[in-house]
């Protein structure tokens, strides 16, 4: 049959129109494929789901930067805490002494020349502080390597979670390190100290240069790791990798404000780590959990206490890395702050 131009114009309109309902219908069951999988799939990935228990909190303007599945909600754990009171050594707050000690969980003064001493914490303006001083003449002699050396004692603070946390689970600390080089820390370990995971290790002076003339990791850096340890005979096992020193690209020193540091224990082994919102570093699978067998097979599943310190560490004193009692006397720089902590797990919506 011959065609005219008014036979051609109707057959394009026509096949025009079944092209275009073929595209809907495809792209409606799409869509329809996509919501009966999201109900009938609850591994399927949601937003980041907070439940309400209709408080306001001062993190509550940052969600939890770690997705949900689809029938699970983030809920908040009673040990986070605002630090919005006041609370001192001389007169302990209620709302403290219900969530926290004020020392390390086990009976040790700290490492090297550390001394933690309950007066050297306190609760005030919004945030937990945790302070350093020296007192003249106070010393400790310290070994490491087989040498041993006297130093003055740097006087420090520790607190220790009341209740234990275990995956899975988010905690997240808001916190701006000191000034010096005293390691600033959000930690949390096990009751037999043989499990360990650092969210937040952080050295923060303008001095970062040791008493042989090597550059150390200083303000710019943040470590990002965990440990596992044999007690007896020590030994000690923590991921050697650079990417266990972030450093965020933007020339950021830690030291100058307020940031949010978190870690998502999701599993034995799976930690994923967070700055500022931003997923920064993921450490999965035993060949970097624990290559060794320290835990037996086990990874890191025991049960640990959260612990927010300051150390003057060993391995940095025999460096030169030890802050100067002239240094020390500035209160405001060698001061550790930590704004607010909280802590959530994941729970059947």
């Amino acid at each position: 049959m011959k065609l005219n131009s008014f036979h051609l114009i109707c057959g394009i309109l026509l096949q025009s129109c079944i092209l275009s309902c073929a595209s809907c219908t495809k792209d409606n069951n799409i869509n329809s494929s996509d919501n009966k999988d999201s109900e009938q799939n609850p591994t399927m990935y949601n937003t980041y789901n907070i439940k309400d228990d209709g408080n306001t909190y001062d993190w509550s303007d940052y969600y939890v930067p770690v997705k949900t599945y689809r029938d699970t909600v983030w809920v908040l754990q009673s040990q986070s805490d605002e630090f919005n009171y006041t609370s001192s050594f001389s007169e302990l707050n209620d709302i403290f002494t219900n969530k926290w000690i004020d020392y390390y969980h086990a009976n040790w003064n700290g490492p090297g020349i550390t001394t933690w001493r309950r007066d050297h914490i306190y609760v005030s303006n919004g945030s937990l502080n945790i302070k350093a001083s020296r007192i003249e003449g106070e010393t400790e002699n310290i070994t490491l390597n087989g040498e041993t050396k006297t130093y003055p004692v740097t006087r420090l603070g520790c607190i220790t979670s009341k209740n234990k946390v275990k995956y899975p689970v988010y905690i997240e600390a808001y916190a701006k390190i000191s000034n010096s080089t005293l390691a600033s820390d959000v930690w949390m370990l096990s009751d037999d100290d043989t499990q360990e995971i650092d969210i937040l290790e952080a050295y923060g002076g303008d001095r970062n240069i040791d008493e042989n003339g090597k550059e150390m990791y200083g303000a710019d850096r943040l470590h990002l790791s965990h440990h596992v340890f044999i007690r007896d005979p020590f030994t000690d096992y923590q991921p050697q990798d650079a990417g266990s020193w972030y450093k965020d690209g933007k020339n950021t020193l830690w030291r100058d404000d307020y940031h949010r540091i978190g870690v998502y224990w999701k599993n034995p082994t799976h930690l994923e780590y967070y700055v500022d919102g931003k997923l920064v570093r993921t450490v999965d699978g035993m060949d970097i959990i624990d290559p060794n067998g320290y835990t037996g097979g086990t990874g890191l599943n025991k049960e640990l206490n959260i612990i927010i310190n300051m150390e003057d560490q060993t391995w940095r004193t025999f460096r030169g890395m030890s802050p100067t009692s002239q240094e020390l006397q500035d209160t405001d720089k060698v001061t550790m702050h930590v704004d607010w902590i909280r802590i959530y797990k994941p729970e059947k919506n």
